[in-house]
């Protein structure tokens, strides 16, 4: 009789679980929650613009042919890391979002990355720049994809200082991301034989410089470190042109640069300036080819940022490994580890990997803001300085302070 018992017990045991497994195969439905700042300083790098991106991401993997259904929502953060924490949780506690994308700002970025972790969900972030995201910070549930400050403190810090400009002030945005620029650019400065002379905070989304823009100059420091993003960057740039300071022979460097920053200012007011990216639309043809249609449907906007790029590059991979596990398990963990599974290619950022400290491997390139006599049309901004190879534009793992490679 107990044999008999244990028999059936067996058998309803292994029903059960092939049940779970062929429902698991069978479910493809996935939501995604384009979290970004929509309305304020980081809008045109990201918003409504890496929405757009994620849609083509969708469209672009051929996964609704074969009957999966994938939606795409979107939220505003305004830069406040309790009202991007609300939404996330919202969005994963009643909406059922499975993956989320973008998040500019790195104390929203970190703030939702603990989230994600909680929630077991996928964070895909292409926005924030701190580099603690795959160091100190790091979860198993995050990828950090486009760039982040290590990236740019070692790609512009790097060159600059080699090139003679071997001290430095900094004006700093006074949040995560700002502080880890300055702390990593530091780093590559004194590598490369410079000196920090000094710096300040500077709020975020402030309207004026001067102060901060007058303690730079005062310091008589070769190069000005513009340790912000989005109009931060600009308005810091336009001031120090109304001051004088680089008609006096000090240098600025933009540490984070975007193309929408460049279209802002205007390649008078730009020309000259040195930066990191790892994407331009005008690269290659897969990039040009993307950027078109993304300007077609993005009407007013322009051409899309590295933010936008990311977006679009990091959910191409992300599909990928839901095709490769046969279906949405809603498992962040386990997508997430798939993904660091299968190497990277896409059109954008081409062939590449991603590490276990969840951070996305591929080359990054040093630019200059063309003169307006070299500009052969719309949008033509950049010309190349010279191209990082994969293995020197990010952390070394070796270096790495992420817990999860003591595993």
């Amino acid at each position: 009789m107990k044999t008999r018992i244990f028999a059936s017990l067996l058998l309803g045991t292994a029903i059960g679980l092939a049940a779970t497994s062929s429902a698991f195969a069978q479910d493809k439905t996935v939501k995604i929650g384009a979290l970004s700042d929509q309305s304020g300083l980081y809008a045109d790098l990201g918003g409504p613009g890496s929405t757009l991106a994620a849609q083509m991401a969708i469209e672009d993997s051929g996964l609704t042919a074969k009957g999966w259904k994938i939606d795409v929502i979107s939220g505003d953060h305004q830069n406040k890391p309790d009202v991007g924490v609300n939404i996330a949780r919202q969005w994963f506690d009643v909406d059922k979002v499975d993956v989320i994308v973008d998040v500019p700002n790195s104390g929203v970025a970190l703030a939702v990355s603990n989230l994600v972790k909680e929630k077991n969900g996928v964070f895909l972030n292409s926005g924030a720049g701190t580099s603690d995201l795959t160091n100190a910070q790091c979860t198993p549930n995050t990828i950090h994809w486009t760039y982040d400050t290590y990236t740019l403190a070692h790609g512009t810090g790097t060159a600059l200082t080699k090139n003679g400009g071997d001290t430095w002030f900094f004006i700093t945005a006074d949040y995560a991301f700002g502080a880890a620029l300055e702390r990593d650019t530091t780093a590559a400065v004194q590598a490369s034989g410079g000196k920090v002379l000094g710096g300040v905070k500077a709020p975020i989304n402030t309207a004026d410089f001067s102060s901060f823009l007058l303690q730079a100059q005062a310091s008589k420091a070769k190069v000005i470190g513009l340790a912000n993003a989005g109009s931060d960057t600009t308005n810091s740039i336009k001031q120090a042109a109304e001051f004088g300071i680089t008609a006096g022979g000090q240098k600025l460097a933009a540490l984070l640069l975007f193309i929408t920053d460049v279209h802002s200012l205007g390649l008078k007011a730009a020309q000259g300036l040195n930066f990191t990216e790892t994407f331009y639309w005008d690269l290659n043809d897969n990039s040009r080819a993307f950027a078109k249609r993304f300007q077609d449907r993005m009407k007013n906007h322009g051409m899309p940022s590295m933010v936008h790029a990311g977006v679009y590059s990091s959910l191409v991979h992300y599909f990928k490994a839901l095709e490769a596990l046969g279906g949405n398990p809603h498992d962040g963990a386990k997508v997430v580890a798939k993904m660091k599974e299968i190497p990277t290619d896409d059109p954008l950022f081409g062939k590449g990997s991603i590490q276990p400290n969840g951070r996305k491997i591929h080359p990054a390139y040093l630019f200059e803001v063309k003169a307006p006599a070299e500009s052969k049309g719309p949008w033509d901004y950049y010309k190349l300085v010279s191209t990082i190879p994969a293995d020197q534009a990010f952390t070394p793992l070796a270096d790495s302070k992420c817990a999860l490679l003591k595993k």
